[in-house]
């Protein structure tokens, strides 16, 4: 993947492989976060193990998918630790609760940086006190900023270590005057959890708007504070226009782990019907916003399923076309079984847990359920290990 840049084209998108020379990191070590930076494509290793599976269905080996080497991130979650005098914002160490402090990083989208840039000042002049693992005091626990490509406003959330907002109001104050019209939201989020989760379960708005709005394959789809949100917005952009492409019109379509519907909103157009599951309270918010934003006869085709996927496991016998953008952990047993058992006319399956992918898929191939049709990879997540999939299956 060396060389100049090329463009691989397809139905409806247009992705681009860029040479990788870039410059070196100025935070590493000590920070953890790209541990093959610099390093094209995916690693070897889950390289090879996709090959395998393409080898055994009779395809070629699978494209990887790569966008922009820098500038690409568009959502992070900085720890806030140190000292209001020296406030620290970063990720932790391998195996520590020690901070890598980046505030140059190359990956990130540049609001990112000035939004964290920002928080650094307000820290220091507001005498706001950062949050410490060991003695579990301090006022300000984590920093969660989702930029909107579009406008390059931030969406941005202060996570504070108390059920109500009051100590985080001077470091809020002092934050919305610094971003001024770059802000597109400021939340504040309550956690006084021990352990590692970052958001706690306590929501409030400060100021700007309800939701992100991200344009996807033409399709806005909204995007709370607390849902989940591709970092890489762009490549995923591709994917997304990718999966839809694999659907038939006219096709009865089920989605499971939907999210705020960055696929399924944009079949609404040609599909005959599109259910959409999702369990997160956020995600399911942004669902509403997306339906609602869709012209009238589109929102009649729209159906959301709020709960557990695996609730809605006798809907996959119902639907002609069922797309599947499960976590990291799979399906799970009774989703797998039940797509074995009654499998759909086509599958289409957006992996970000490669183990468990191959695991189900050769599960499904050697039940002789499913045929394997097409299978593509998308460095998400560049310069780590993890690796995103886009499988289409249909019945054998």
């Amino acid at each position: 993947m060396g060389g100049g840049e090329r463009r691989i084209s397809g139905p409806k998108y247009s992705l681009r492989l860029v040479p990788r020379e870039i410059p070196p990191c100025p935070h590493r070590p000590p920070c953890p976060g790209c541990p093959r930076y610099g390093e094209p494509g995916l690693s070897h290793g889950a390289q090879s193990r996709l090959a395998e599976l393409a080898k055994r269905c009779g395809l070629p080996e699978p494209e990887v998918f790569a966008g922009a080497p820098l500038g690409f991130r568009c959502r992070a979650r900085l720890a806030v630790r140190g000292r209001a005098s020296s406030p620290k914002l970063g990720i932790f160490q391998e195996g520590t609760h020690r901070i890598a402090d980046i505030p140059q990083c190359r990956i990130h989208h540049p609001r990112v940086n000035e939004v964290a840039a920002a928080l650094r000042r307000a820290i220091r002049e507001t005498g706001v006190e950062p949050y410490a693992d060991r003695t579990q005091r301090g006022a300000l626990r984590y920093l969660q900023i989702a930029v909107e490509r579009a406008s390059s406003r931030a969406q941005v959330v202060l996570v504070g270590n108390a059920e109500r907002p009051d100590a985080l109001r001077p470091a809020l104050a002092a934050l919305e005057r610094a971003l001024g019209n770059g802000l597109q939201g400021l939340w504040w989020n309550g956690n006084t959890a021990r352990g590692n989760a970052i958001l706690g379960p306590l929501w409030q708005r400060i100021s700007g708007e309800e939701a992100l709005r991200e344009t996807i394959g033409g399709v806005d789809v909204f995007q709370p504070p607390g849902a989940f949100g591709q970092s890489h917005a762009e490549l995923f952009d591709g994917l997304a226009r990718r999966a839809r492409a694999a659907v038939p019109d006219g096709a009865r379509v089920l989605e499971l782990f939907a999210g705020t519907g960055a696929i399924g909103l944009g079949l609404l157009d040609r599909a005959q019907s599109v259910a959409l599951n999702e369990i997160a309270p956020h995600g399911l918010r942004g669902l509403e916003l997306g339906i609602a934003a869709r012209p009238p006869a589109e929102q009649a085709r729209a159906e959301i399923l709020p709960g557990d996927a695996a609730g809605f496991a006798e809907r996959i016998a119902l639907c002609d076309a069922l797309i599947v953008d499960p976590p990291r952990r799979g399906l799970g047993p009774a989703l797998s079984d039940a797509i074995c058992a009654r499998p759909p006319a086509r599958l289409v399956y957006v992996s970000c847990g490669l183990d468990a992918f191959l695991r189900e898929a050769q599960s499904w191939l050697d039940a002789r359920a499913l045929e394997l049709r097409a299978l593509e990879s998308y460095a998400l997540f560049p310069y780590t290990d993890h690796v995103e999939s886009l499988a289409v299956f249909a019945r054998a």
